[in-house]
């Protein structure tokens, strides 16, 4: 398991400047009062053992598609169940 986790963090070190959209575990979050689905895309500023850092981050919420984090998010790997550099950020699709 150790192997996989520090192959993931060579892979996302190799990825800083680029976006990343995430997808984490819980099934609604709560942040500024607005519940949203856990998808983030935004662009890797810090990856560290046990958590990325995404910066300026699009969280991706029904009411509000593209709205833009005031502030930079750390998210724990653990926490994290899918990740892509695939899909850009700016990219539509339903979250319900």
């Amino acid at each position: 398991m150790v192997e996989n986790e520090d192959r993931v963090l060579t892979n996302l070190e190799c990825k800083l400047g680029e976006q990343l959209l995430v997808i984490t575990q819980a099934t609604q979050l709560n942040l500024l009062g607005q519940v949203f689905r856990p998808v983030f895309c935004g662009t890797i500023k810090d990856v560290q053992e046990g958590h990325i850092t995404l910066s300026p981050v699009i969280i991706k919420m029904v009411n509000a598609p593209y709205y833009e984090c005031p502030f930079p998010l750390s998210i724990p790997l653990e926490q994290v169940v899918a990740f892509s550099t695939e899909v850009p950020c700016d990219m539509a699709f339903p979250l319900t």
